[in-house]
């Protein structure tokens, strides 16, 4: 009964990322396929109703146009700090500091952390990648390593207590449950997380083995 359960899901799961892997499909292809898969799971077990259709349509629209009013902005927000010269600005007065780069990096690190307690990690990336890109390129870091650590940064800030998004939803899933309860239950995966940004730092060959052989 489990597997008949989990199965399906599983397949929707290769539908998105198997396809990317395996070249099959781009990206966007892949969530194309993985959508269209969802709905194909939800004809088969019977729930797929015009009232869950209106609903899945209109929580797209939202989120479509979450999304596209953060792009639009964070573009704004980094043609103003090309022309304005800003950015440059930022580079030299970062760089200016006589402290090790992977203090800098540290420093960048923990802002993500912190700024995941207030905010989606989508808006965090799209609004501090434009300024934390050119200071990780002047400081000299691989910018795949760089980008790699940042995703982990916008992971662990989802799960950051007191105010992390995750753990919020977890709360609305498991209502026997408290916050102090679920940031305990987090923490053991938060420290996985560090050691792996840790282990990134000091062994970049990890990250950058395979990106090397293409």
């Amino acid at each position: 009964h489990v597997a008949v359960n989990i199965l399906p899901m599983g397949l929707v799961v290769f539908m998105v990322i198997g396809f990317i892997v395996l070249g099959w499909a781009t990206p966007s292809e892949s969530a194309s396929f993985g959508a269209l898969g969802v709905v194909i799971l939800a004809v088969a077990f019977g729930v797929f109703t015009k009232a869950a259709f209106i609903t899945s349509l209109m929580g797209t629209v939202r989120t479509a146009g979450m999304v596209f009013f953060i792009l639009m902005n964070s573009t704004v927000f980094s043609q103003l700090l090309a022309l304005s010269g800003a950015g440059a600005g930022l580079v030299n007065w970062t760089t200016g500091f006589d402290v090790a780069p992977l203090v800098i990096l540290a420093a960048m690190f923990l802002v993500l952390l912190m700024l995941g307690m207030f905010m989606d990690p989508v808006s965090m990336m799209l609004i501090t990648v434009p300024v934390f890109y050119p200071v990780a390129q002047a400081l000299g870091f691989d910018l795949i390593l760089f980008s790699l650590i940042v995703l982990i940064a916008l992971e662990m800030s989802a799960t950051t207590p007191p105010f992390g998004l995750l753990l919020f939803i977890m709360l609305g899933i498991v209502k026997e449950s408290n916050l102090f309860e679920v940031a305990g239950a987090a923490a053991p995966f938060l420290v996985c997380d560090l050691i792996l940004v840790i282990l990134l730092v000091a062994f970049p060959m990890l990250a950058l083995y395979l990106p090397g052989l293409m």
